[in-house]
């Protein structure tokens, strides 16, 4: 087999003229792509300022995000506190007075517990005192049980109120519980817990 007779080519590596079409217009192809290319290249380089930029910004938030979140940890109960001071305040005037009946002194107690329940409702402080209501383990705490002929599983005796922040509980509501006083049977259940068998 033959090679192709190439004695015709004659390309620009060879030192011959270009080839057809690839005179000036070539050149003007090759300018424009050059342009496309710079262009591109501008782009690239607005995008990439314009991504360090946003990078930069978030970061500047993620920082200042974490300023705010240790200031409101530092100082949220700034405005509750400032609240009890007077509370604190009318207690140390009570100390202060020397010749004080007892009625003077328990309204000077109911005051100061006035105060301490406006601060409370100021703040979304709720008591939670539930006597004669079913026990709710969610807002209770049962001490003890004590049989009785009335409902079971019902506060009888609440021994220390709870409190509620909003609807979160602060402290449950130290109680007495009421069980049966008979099981089902009439049988005493004095001694022992009434779900037990």
């Amino acid at each position: 087999m033959s090679d192709p007779d190439l004695s015709g080519f004659a390309g620009p590596a060879a030192g011959g003229p270009p080839p057809a079409g690839q005179g000036s217009g070539g050149n003007s192809r090759l300018a424009e792509l050059e342009k496309s290319l710079a262009d591109v290249a501008a782009d690239l380089e607005k995008t990439r300022e314009d991504w360090l930029r946003a990078k930069a910004e978030t970061e500047n938030v993620r920082r200042r995000s974490a300023e705010d979140v240790s200031k409101a940890h530092r100082f949220g109960v700034e405005g509750f506190a400032a609240a009890l001071l007077a509370v604190k305040d009318s207690l140390e005037a009570a100390l202060t007075v020397e010749n004080t009946s007892i009625e003077s002194f328990k309204e000077g107690v109911e005051l100061t517990s006035r105060q301490l329940q406006s601060v409370f409702e100021k703040f979304s402080i709720k008591e939670i005192d539930p006597q004669d209501q079913k026990f709710d383990p969610h807002y209770h705490q049962a001490i003890s049980q004590v049989a009785t002929d009335g409902e079971p599983n019902t506060v009888v005796t609440v021994l220390q109120k709870g409190y509620l922040l909003h609807d979160r509980v602060l402290r449950p509501a130290l109680v007495i519980v009421s069980k049966r006083r008979h099981d089902d049977d009439g049988v005493p259940v004095t001694g022992r817990d009434p779900v037990s068998p």
